[in-house]
């Protein structure tokens, strides 16, 4: 499974890159408001850490989605064009599928939504799971929906967990055989972190001292 950083801090993608284990990110509109620094310049930077990144389109017509999501393209080769699941939205992927531009399509809350962005092209598609959580509904249970049509139907479709909340998101995305879960900052720092881990380290360094003492 791929791990994408969902965020527009380009500082936070250059940490956790570091690490040798991630593969992409995901922005949104809240995200690039959140950092308030020029978009542009925040993708072409984040494009150089990483091999995909996902730049949304505000558009939410068809001709301007089109025109938004081509200068998005054109600003580096990495770029995914994230566009909201909409029909013009569908209008849209499928055009940007015509013309060789990856595409992802952003919220996605059922798995009727999925198979249409599947069938309209859509390189991935972007399930939010926590705000399913959020309303009283067990969001990983529409990964494991998608996840059974996946298996029995020829969509080239990447399905890529978004709206992680925690690490058992991550886990049970991979159980699932998602192909990617996109990762808020605080919940990718936890990944690494067990207190037994930190434990025995510190008992190995403490014997360790024991000894050079010596």
């Amino acid at each position: 499974m791929k791990l994408f950083l969902d965020t527009a801090n380009v500082e936070q993608v250059k940490e956790i890159a570091a690490w040798g284990v991630l593969d992409g990110v995901t922005t949104n509109p809240s995200l690039v408001a959140k950092e308030g620094n020029d978009f542009e310049k925040t993708v072409m930077a984040m494009c150089k850490l990483v091999p995909c990144v996902s730049a949304q389109v505000t558009a939410t017509q068809f001709d301007d989605m089109v025109m938004q999501g081509k200068e998005y393209a054109s600003w580096h080769k990495h770029v995914v064009v994230k566009v909201p699941m909409t029909t013009e939205g569908l209008k849209a992927i499928h055009h940007f599928s015509q013309h060789n531009i990856k595409t992802n399509t952003t919220l996605v809350f059922s798995v009727p939504q999925a198979i249409l962005a599947a069938k309209a092209g859509a390189t991935m598609i972007s399930p939010f799971i926590g705000r399913l959580d959020d309303i009283g509904e067990k969001g990983i249970l529409l990964i494991a929906d998608i996840m059974e049509v996946w298996k029995h139907n020829a969509f080239k479709t990447e399905v890529l967990v978004a709206s992680t909340r925690h690490p058992e998101h991550i886990v049970d995305a991979a159980k699932l055989g998602a192909h990617i879960c996109t990762i808020p900052y605080e919940v990718f720092k936890k990944l690494p972190m067990h207190p037994l881990t930190d434990a025995g380290l510190e008992k190995f360094l403490s014997d360790w001292k024991k000894i050079t003492k010596n």
